[in-house]
């Protein structure tokens, strides 16, 4: 699948320390650890030899130890060491299959198969401080995720009060231009009664949506001036929301958000409440859209002018190949 050959977040990389973790990616298990050099290493999660999970075991400085007979592997993926016969050298098809590991954007990245694709850029700016929110798990598919991300007709319904309100639901137009990586739409405005946590009131925001690969995604927004307060100062808000989207299944996802704020000052968990209670309002009407996997086939949904982001977001994924969380 060319699913594999793209780099998928799995973990919060100050989450993958000392022991290993599980994870589940594109319907296989999968064991992300690091070295004593701090080096990640993402393996099958099954030991070769009786098929337990990995992750259940120890790192062991450069080893893994299995929990179940205590096979240690090596980081190359090779066995060292077999407790039970402590003079048997083994050889080197005893070994565990190995994946594609790197850290960005503080989180683990993991593809199956890496070849031309490298991990989304992200071009934040150096005066924004950087808050991880999640993870989420949502009984959706991956580009359902996505496309509810870049949809701002939902806005006034599901996020009234805050990202909308039912008196000011109209979208007008915007521009939807296809990347080397996705698509950019610009030109998006929202009238929202509390854009962001410090909104003293209602506003007109600027929006700028980016998808950088198939299931991650980043916005841009900024309200009118003089409508943020920061410690009782007006404020020239600018904030960027990175989307992390790992596809665990066809039809289950995990989903991280990064946010990029001007304020330094607010508490880390302040700032993820606020996200934290705008996504509990996405998430049942995501688990509860027919078919969860995304239709390609622009026919099989309605569409209207307001939806072009999202229309543009299908042809993309069909162009790129992409056949995983789609029908």
């Amino acid at each position: 699948m060319i699913e594999y050959q793209h780099w998928h977040p799995v973990a919060i990389a100050q989450q993958v320390q000392d022991k290993p973790v599980g994870v589940r990616l594109l319907g296989l298990d999968v064991v992300v650890w690091r070295d004593s050099h701090g080096a990640l290493h993402a393996w099958a999660d099954r030991c070769p030899h009786r098929g337990a999970k990995l992750s259940l075991g120890k790192v062991l400085a450069d080893t893994l130890e299995c929990a179940y007979h205590g096979w240690q592997f090596d980081a190359a993926t090779r066995c060292v060491r077999v407790p039970a016969l402590p003079h048997f050298t083994p050889p080197a098809s005893h070994c565990v299959q190995a994946y594609f590991a790197c850290e960005q954007h503080g989180l683990v990245w993991v593809s199956l198969a890496a070849t031309q694709h490298v991990p989304p850029a992200l071009a934040f700016s150096a005066s924004q401080r950087v808050v991880h929110c999640g993870p989420y798990d949502v009984a959706t598919s991956a580009p359902r995720v996505v496309e509810n991300f870049l949809d701002m007709a939902h806005f006034g319904f599901v996020h009234e009060g805050f990202l909308g309100a039912r008196v000011a639901t109209g979208v007008t137009d915007y521009t939807v231009e296809r990347t080397a990586r996705g698509i950019r739409a610009t030109g998006c405005k929202a009238w929202q009664p509390q854009s962001n946590l410090h909104a003293h009131k209602g506003a007109l925001v600027s929006y700028t949506y980016e998808v950088t690969a198939p299931y991650c995604a980043v916005l841009t927004k900024v309200p009118e001036p003089g409508s943020t307060l920061l410690n009782g100062q007006p404020v020239d808000w600018r904030e960027s929301i990175a989307l992390w989207v790992c596809p665990i299944t066809q039809e289950n996802s995990r989903v991280w958000f990064s946010l990029a704020v001007v304020d330094t000052m607010t508490q880390a968990q302040v700032l993820r409440d606020f996200q934290n209670t705008i996504f509990a309002q996405d998430q049942p009407v995501l688990e509860s859209q027919s078919p969860k996997r995304l239709p390609l086939d622009l026919r099989a949904e309605l569409h209207t002018a307001a939806d072009k982001a999202s229309s543009a977001y299908r042809r993309f994924l069909q162009d790129a190949g992409i056949t995983f969380g789609v029908c």
